[in-house]
């Protein structure tokens, strides 16, 4: 019996994908666990296994497409046995309808929300005043192009209108929208010559993401001037000693460690705000910002306070060569308890880092430089470091900010207890 292969989930918020380039053909024998495309999901680029054995009989959705919804049938495999040229392609594009709720707006490893009530099984236009089921993406195209979802006719499972609906839509007697944040290329382009590139998956998730965050967040940012000195010192005295083992400590590194125990000892900044609840974590799960091609992706060091800094730096060199390679593996870059970003390395003394929802705080780093500083009550020369933090002040008062931001600071300039 020939097998359905469906366009997978390959993360708990993907909707859909690119599917960017198969590597297997019609014909191709293949096994469990064989590479058979790759998918670029709304992070990253990432590797298609097969779960069952055959021979590829059809290909039903060319390599380059884009927004594929996920369950639906993008190529046919026959069972052994079974003669390829004769198998007829798997029907249907979508997944079958499911009793699942309807999907609600994605928060990347935010707690599961109520269910909603279950869609009607009928692909017609909502009728006037009842639930319309529409995917995030097409509510937001509709309400850019100012049309109205309850004349659209929803070609997704149970008559849920997805975005190749709305694309085409003309406006209707929709409400006039919200200008977009920005007009398109070609209404502002003054007559300067220009290219037009394509956003990526990741881009566009990378730019909703961030406008939601400020929009939602209620943001507060709290400053403090750091001395290096000494852990600049211990850094090297520890690279010194680890030279052997070919483990080489960055201050990222330490820096890490540093939020960790920080967040740690002031468990009220370890912290989401989810509604009316608030999620209070017993472990520090920091994100690391790390910048790739074509956007940036937050790759983990779980429990970063209770590990060895060399442990730290050795997972972190790990994590940012597959993040840039597009290997980690979904559960490498999604959740945390809080986030880190440093562009000390390029120069910038001071930024105020935009929340990583579904977390409440981002911790941004600036260079070490060296700047006048009063020492034990004189003026000297030091190596300093301003570092702010970004609090969502809906799930972390002022004061328990600035203690943490108290306590980070004590750990740097006193790194022996980074050790402890």
């Amino acid at each position: 019996m020939p097998i359905a292969i469906k366009m997978p989930a390959l993360s708990p918020t993907m909707e859909e994908g690119t599917l960017s380039k198969w590597l297997v053909k019609v014909g191709d024998q293949v096994s469990a666990g064989d590479i058979m495309a790759e998918i670029e999901t709304d992070k990253a680029t990432m590797e298609f296994e097969a779960v069952d054995e055959g021979v590829i009989a059809h290909i039903q959705v060319e390599e380059g497409t884009e927004g594929v919804q996920v369950g639906t049938v993008i190529a046919t495999l026959a069972e052994e046995g079974e003669d390829a040229a004769s198998v007829a392609p798997a029907g249907g594009g979508a997944a079958a309808p499911s009793p699942a709720p309807a999907p609600v707006e994605e928060k990347a490893a935010a707690p599961a929300p109520a269910p909603s009530p279950t869609p009607a099984p009928a692909p017609a236009p909502a009728a006037s005043g009842s639930r319309i089921v529409a995917s995030p993406l097409a509510k937001r195209i509709a309400e850019q192009k100012g049309i109205d979802l309850s004349t659209v006719k929803g070609s997704g499972p149970n008559g849920r209108i997805v975005k190749a609906d709305v694309e085409g839509a003309k406006p209707g007697a929709a409400a006039p929208a919200a200008a977009p944040i920005a007009a398109p290329a070609e209404a502002q382009d003054f007559g300067i010559p220009h290219e037009v590139e394509k956003l990526s998956g990741m881009r566009k998730t990378i730019a909703r993401r961030l406008t939601e965050s400020k929009q939602q967040i209620p943001h507060i940012y709290l400053t403090v001037d750091i001395q290096l000195d000494k852990l600049l010192k211990l850094r090297s005295e520890i690279n010194a000693s680890l030279e052997s083992q070919g483990v080489k400590l960055s201050v990222n590194d330490l820096l890490i460690k540093a939020l960790a125990k920080a967040l740690v000892a002031v468990p009220v900044c370890n912290v989401q705000f989810a509604g009316d609840t608030l999620l209070k974590f017993s472990r520090a799960d920091i994100s690391v910002a790390v910048s790739i091609d074509g956007g940036l992706i937050t790759p983990i060091i779980k429990d970063a306070g209770n590990k060895t800094v060399s442990a730290i730096s050795t997972e972190m060199k790990d994590l940012a060569g597959r993040a840039r390679e597009g290997k980690l593996a979904p559960e490498e870059y999604q959740g945390g308890t809080a986030s880190l970003s440093n562009m000390g390395m390029f120069g910038i003394k001071q930024f105020e880092a935009v929340i990583n929802p579904p977390q409440a705080m981002i911790m941004a780093i600036g260079a070490g430089e060296k700047r006048p500083y009063v020492v034990d009550d004189s003026l000297q020369i030091a190596t300093v470091m301003s570092a702010t933090g970004s609090f969502d002040h809906r799930a972390i008062d002022g004061a328990d900010g600035a203690q943490l931001m108290k306590v980070f600071k004590e750990l740097i300039e006193n790194p022996l207890g980074l050790l402890a």
